[in-house]
């Protein structure tokens, strides 16, 4: 039975995998908050805290909605597929799987393929490396480059790429990627990518942090060019979009 997520795992999870920014953060807060109750007054002060507070703030509260009360960890778009028993299902993570487990225990008589990708001299966000000491990864999960994935032409009937895709930064590494994806799926099969995108909902929540992700006009092109087509696009919250890919008929 996968292990139950705690009512603020998610959140929580943000905070001590990012704790560098949060502890400068509040570093920053406070000295401010010192300088400008010496100059102008505490009332001031406090105010202008606040104002410069609510960024991060509200970030926090959006992440805890979407991770921590929306029913994205429940992968409802998983019922939307078909997935029958002798199926081969990839999940493909960058250093942090929370739903392997889920995914195997949904379904029986499945086979499930667990790759990791993430590098650390490629994709270099200390979050990932915390993440990684914090959560052990699924048994059996095999360690892969973005180039190769270590399966023969056209033997997956489904791969997941649950957040973890945005972690390969460089657009010719996706792109190769992506091919290498297109290669190991059957002619038939689904791809599931499930994706903040760099727009303006989660602009409002991540403001910079936005800059993390990508358009999705980005990942259209990406998707296109590997030689796949989007059959649909789910939304969890306004902040999640998870695609269906289907293979164009094309050879990538």
């Amino acid at each position: 039975m996968e292990r139950m997520r705690k009512p603020y795992q998610g959140v929580w999870n943000i905070i001590r995998f990012n704790r560098h920014f949060y502890i400068f953060y509040v570093i920053v807060i406070v000295l401010l908050f010192f300088t400008i109750r010496s100059l102008w007054g505490g009332s001031l002060a406090a105010w202008v805290c606040v104002l410069i507070s609510l960024p991060v703030g509200i970030s926090l509260f959006i992440s805890h909605w979407i991770y921590d009360r929306s029913n994205l960890y429940q992968l409802p778009w998983l019922d939307t597929l078909g997935i029958k028993p002798g199926d081969t299902l990839v999940n493909i993570n960058a250093g942090f799987d929370e739903t392997s487990n889920i995914i195997k225990n949904k379904y029986s008589g499945i086979h499930l393929e667990v790759f990791d990708f993430y590098n650390e001299s490629r994709h270099t966000e200390p979050s990932i490396s915390r993440a990684r000491k914090a959560y052990p990864p699924y048994p059996g999960t095999r360690i892969i480059s973005t180039s190769k994935i270590p399966l023969g032409d056209h033997v997956a009937d489904f791969v997941f790429l649950i957040l973890s895709a945005h972690e390969i930064r460089k657009e010719h590494e996706r792109l190769e990627f992506f091919k290498e994806v297109h290669r190991v799926i059957k002619p038939e099969g689904s791809i599931v990518v499930v994706e903040h995108l760099r727009d303006s909902a989660n602009f409002l929540a991540y403001t910079i942090g936005t800059f993390h992700f990508f358009s999705k006009n980005n990942w259209m092109l990406v998707f296109k060019k590997a030689g796949f087509k989007i059959e649909n696009v789910m939304k969890t919250t306004a902040f999640i979009s998870t695609f269906i890919l289907k293979n164009n008929g094309t050879t990538a």
